[in-house]
């Protein structure tokens, strides 16, 4: 309390007394015992009155011990198992856990890792992937402003993300990695790596590359194989040396069949291999017999049409071409798509030709279209323009229902540039994306879609959109999610295929490591996206007869399904709805793949140049001991004492409202009892 408060309580006091002394002692009736109870009484409740008029504040301080944090991260991915090191896992953290000098040290959590970073509640030891690197991050950003040593229990081998060594780059504490696994180089030969097209054209070549690794000390002859079915397609002689321990072949296949084609490839084994497991890969491709041909025209260079080619290239079905409008007249029906980017009065012809041929159409729009000619060449769209320019941003329709794409995060994207005015879509649409300006809506559509009898179009009211490509790339370190938006849209506009009730989206093959799922759209009866839809799909293996059925989860716009729980084969699918008898079918195939598979011995180097990066130490899972008495021992980890002060005015401290209420009503019951009332 400050002095002037001290000051204002002994005024108050001094009243209080006065009054009380004025009232019971001065020229009072009462005398004797009673005359100073009621003092007493009347001075508590006046003193009291005035000291929450008063409201004087206390401070009040508490201290509190904190003990050091200590994370456990645990792997949990399949390549524990393969090494044979799940005991020495639970040895170690058996030990973590009884030791009592630790834990009255340190505070532990126990974290697991594998495709994902979580809180550990049991290990399986099963993950299909490694993630290290995510693992060092959330791991730093939950320990971030703490004193954290971190235990990293692995070994070393990760498959998923990107290079943890760089990650803990960024860690404020040092990590101790405790490694699984043994020094001892083993013989090996694998297939490290194996890259392919994914598509492939009818009666065309496709390009295989595959890289093979030996490790062990004396030269080594063997042969190298790819099968199809029971026929070998390519086999070729492979030597490897001290000096010469990795080999890259490359070949090409023949696509001669249309559909899904499997591949095994096989580098040939030595006697004394250990992992044998990590000799063979399977691969697939799906041969096709034609390709979606995108035409662009346009009469002016920009980097959209560098984004455009990118984004609609990433799927090797589909081909590109640009043309300026009266190179594109003459060819515009051997594509299936035409993209007409900021057309102008050069595109008359154009206009024209594509009339007659009923061509799908995709408008681009800009700074530099000419809208009092588009308005007369088409009757899809029309804008107000003006001379002024506006920029927008773009607002995602969660209810749009044509077909399902994902939010890229348009929100965030950088403004595209367009004329200010209003754009009215004339005909029956879906918009897909909405203009905003300063997060407010416009009223006007980006991106829309249309289809009227049998032709299907789109507009897009925006340059610059080359800008989304590179802010996708710096958001998620890929430019994957901007493409696939793209190509959704280009998939769609290149179809004539008559809309269904129910569509389903799937891939021909899967690789058993990565994510296996199969998306579904359910419309009602005027094609309108039903999101009270129950679908349920069914999925047969074709080998052994296995019926397994799954219920298909609402995402935004559209039903998914997890088939990750399934093993490797042929499978049969049929999706279908709960009230209505609709369906839709299909096959897939899972190909057997397990990268944990691959590793004979830990990443023994990465581990120590991590821990050392970090100012920590690398131990063998047979030295726990050594790293335990280590973190007792270190000094740099003490107990941290912390005070908190709180400040507490008096007009919050209830007892007092209480005492004065038990002051007046003890003094009225005292008078009434008395007979003075």
């Amino acid at each position: 309390m400050t002095t002037e408060t001290i000051f204002y309580i002994l005024i108050a006091g001094v009243i209080s007394i006065a009054l009380a002394v004025f009232m019971y002692g001065y020229k009072a009736k009462q005398k004797g015992l009673l005359a100073w109870i009621f003092g007493a009484l009347r001075f508590i409740s006046i003193f009291s009155i005035l000291l929450l008029l008063i409201n004087p504040k206390f401070k009040s301080e508490t201290y509190t011990i904190e003990k050091p944090k200590l994370p456990v991260l645990i792997d949990n991915s399949a390549s524990i198992t393969e090494l044979e090191q799940t005991e020495n896992v639970s040895i170690f953290l058996e030990k973590l856990k009884n030791n009592k000098e630790l834990n009255n040290k340190f505070e532990l959590s126990y974290f697991s890792f594998g495709s994902e970073f979580k809180e550990s509640d049991s290990l399986t030891f099963n993950d299909k992937n490694t993630n290290i690197s995510k693992a060092l991050s959330s791991s730093n950003e939950i320990f971030k402003n703490e004193i954290a040593p971190l235990i990293l229990i692995s070994d070393g081998n990760q498959t998923l993300g990107s290079d943890y060594e760089f990650s803990s780059a960024t860690s404020k504490n040092p990590i101790y990695p405790v490694i699984l696994g043994d020094s001892v180089q083993h013989i090996d030969l694998k297939i490290s790596q194996l890259n392919t097209n994914r598509y492939a054209f009818l009666k065309n070549q496709f390009p295989v590359e595959v890289i093979v690794n030996y490790t062990g000390p004396t030269p080594v002859n063997t042969e190298f194989i790819v099968n199809q079915g029971a026929s070998s397609v390519y086999r070729t002689n492979v030597s490897f040396s001290n000096n010469e321990t990795s080999k890259t072949i490359n070949f090409t296949l023949s696509a001669n069949s249309v559909g899904l084609q499997k591949y095994s490839a096989q580098i040939f084994p030595l006697s004394d291999e250990k992992n044998k497991i990590n000799n063979s890969k399977y691969f697939a491709v799906e041969v096709i017999d034609q390709a979606t041909n995108v035409l662009v025209v346009s009469n002016i260079t920009h980097p959209d049409l560098g984004a455009l080619k990118k984004a609609i290239t990433s799927n090797e079905r589909r081909t590109i071409t640009f043309k300026k409008p009266f190179e594109a007249v003459s060819i515009l029906n051997d594509y299936q798509l035409v993209i007409l980017y900021q057309p102008d009065r050069n595109f008359a012809t154009v206009y024209s030709e594509i009339e007659k041929l009923n061509k799908n159409t995709w408008v681009f729009s800009g700074l530099q279209t000419d809208w009092h000619f588009l308005n007369a060449a088409q009757n899809n769209f029309i804008k107000e323009a003006s001379t002024q320019t506006e920029d927008v941003q773009a607002k995602v329709n969660s209810n749009y229902g044509t077909f399902a794409f994902d939010d890229i995060g348009f929100d965030d994207f950088p403004p595209l540039h367009t004329e200010f005015g209003s754009l009215s879509v004339t005909v029956s649409n879906e918009e897909m994306l909405a203009q905003t300006v300063s997060g407010i809506s416009n009223g006007n559509p980006l991106l829309a879609t249309m289809e009227l009898n049998g032709k299907r179009n789109a507009i897009w009211d925006g340059e610059g959109f080359w800008r989304w490509r590179a802010r996708n790339f710096v958001n998620s370190n890929s430019f994957k999610e901007f493409d696939d938006f793209i190509g959704n849209i280009v998939q769609y506009l290149a179809s004539n295929k008559r809309r269904t009730r129910l569509e389903v989206s799937s891939e021909t093959f899967y690789y058993n490591n990565n994510p296996i799922k199969i998306s579904a759209q359910y419309f009602d009866k005027n094609y309108v996206f039903d999101n009270r839809a129950s679908l349920n799909i069914k999925v047969r293996n074709t080998e052994t007869e296995e019926l397994t059925i799954f219920p298909m989860l609402l995402r935004n716009n559209y039903f998914e399904v997890d088939l990750n729980s399934l093993v490797a084969g042929e499978y049969k699918f049929t999706v279908s709805t709960a009230d209505e008898s609709i369906k839709s079918s299909g096959d897939f195939t899972i190909l057997d793949f397990n990268v944990e598979q691959q590793f004979l011995n830990a990443n023994i180097l990465k581990l120590h140049r991590v821990a050392v990066n970090t100012g920590g130490k690398a131990y063998f899972a047979s030295q726990s001991d050594a790293l335990i008495e280590l973190l007792i021992a270190e000094t740099n980890y003490q107990n941290i004492e912390r005070s908190e002060q709180k400040v507490v005015p008096l007009i919050d401290w209830k007892y007092l409202l209480a005492l004065i209420i038990i002051a007046l009503v003890s003094e009225w019951f005292i008078r009434k009892y008395n007979g003075l009332i």
